[in-house]
């Protein structure tokens, strides 16, 4: 067998948006991420609808939206393992103003509810095999409370992960920690450039979410919806062990019940997340969005409405 890394349909809307999760719900609130480094000609007064605009590795070398009332900026560039890369300085966007995380923080003038800049992620569950190739980056030991080891096996002459809560629960654990570091490397890479502001290299300054879709590669019947549901919270574990408290999820009611088998109090840290809803083409539906259910018995704080290029999101009341 060939070692690959893992790979997934692109996103449906949040890859054309350009998305986490908590213990519990958090408001997405958060203490500012800029510190004037000398003079810097911020946004003006905004409008009085806190609407805002997400964007990721689509957006980058384009035009950013001016002024928005706060930006939800990409990590990743699609898949639940790699790199967005105009997250931060890279040798295709090499100055800081190329940077989607530098905007983000820089150009949003915030809103009562929301901060100026926060992050998605996207999330994944390959298992140990796709497509009768090893998933490179599927975890061969670890363990949790929840979940206990995750162990080996041996078959057609490979040693590989076992497809267990356990070693996804790692899996995701692994890809979020990896995404604070590579959020902590690209404001590092900002801030060591002449940029008029600097930006937080903490993980915990800003709100992070959980992009869930159907879109990317998950494991299916109730024990694979099992695995899903370790590799998630697993995911919540490195972020709050990084320190991050405002986590949510970006997904709608089936795509979440699809690969979750749906949430109930007895779902751990997926229950009661915030949730960002997509699905709306204005506005007005978008605020209407509001209103939704949530999938996960939390609260929606964001919902989103499809732009041509860049998608805008409405923060809730």
């Amino acid at each position: 067998m060939t070692l690959v890394r893992h790979q997934t349909t692109q996103l449906p809307r949040l890859v054309g948006l350009a998305a986490v999760l908590g213990i519990v719900a958090v408001a997405l609130t958060t203490s500012p991420v800029l510190a004037a480094k000398g003079t810097h000609g911020g946004g003006g007064g905004g409008s009085s609808v806190p609407t805002g605009n997400d964007v990721s590795y689509p957006q980058c070398g384009g035009s950013l939206p001016t002024s928005p009332a706060f930006g939800i900026v990409g990590v990743n560039g699609g898949l639940a393992n790699d790199l967005n890369p105009c997250l931060g300085i890279s040798s295709s966007y090499p100055s800081y103003s190329q940077s989607e995380l530098y905007w983000a923080v820089a150009s949003s003038v915030g809103s009562a509810t929301q901060p100026r800049a926060s992050l998605y992620v996207n999330t994944a569950d390959p298992g140990n095999v796709y497509k009768g190739n090893l998933i490179a980056d599927w975890p061969k030991s670890g363990s949790s409370v929840t979940y206990g080891a995750c162990t080996t096996i041996t078959a057609g002459g490979s040693t590989m992960g076992q497809n267990s809560p356990a070693c996804a629960y790692q899996y995701g654990y692994n890809k979020a920690a990896q995404d604070a570091q590579w959020l902590t490397s690209a404001a590092d890479s900002i801030n060591q450039q002449p940029a008029p502001s600097s930006v937080s290299a903490s993980p915990a300054t800003y709100p992070w979410w959980l992009d869930v879709e159907t879109g990317n590669t998950w494991q299916s019947g109730t024990s694979g919806q099992a695995m899903n549901v370790a590799d998630l919270q697993g995911m919540i574990a490195a972020l709050q062990a990084a320190g991050v408290t405002a986590i949510g999820a970006y997904s709608t009611t089936s795509q979440w019940d699809q690969i979750t088998g749906g949430t109930t109090s007895t779902s751990g840290s997926l229950y009661g997340l915030s949730d960002w809803i997509p699905g709306a083409k204005t506005l007005s539906a978008a605020e209407a969005n509001c209103t939704l259910a949530s999938f996960t018995s939390g609260a929606v704080e964001l919902t989103q409405w499809a732009g041509r290029s860049i998608d805008s999101d409405y923060a809730c009341p």
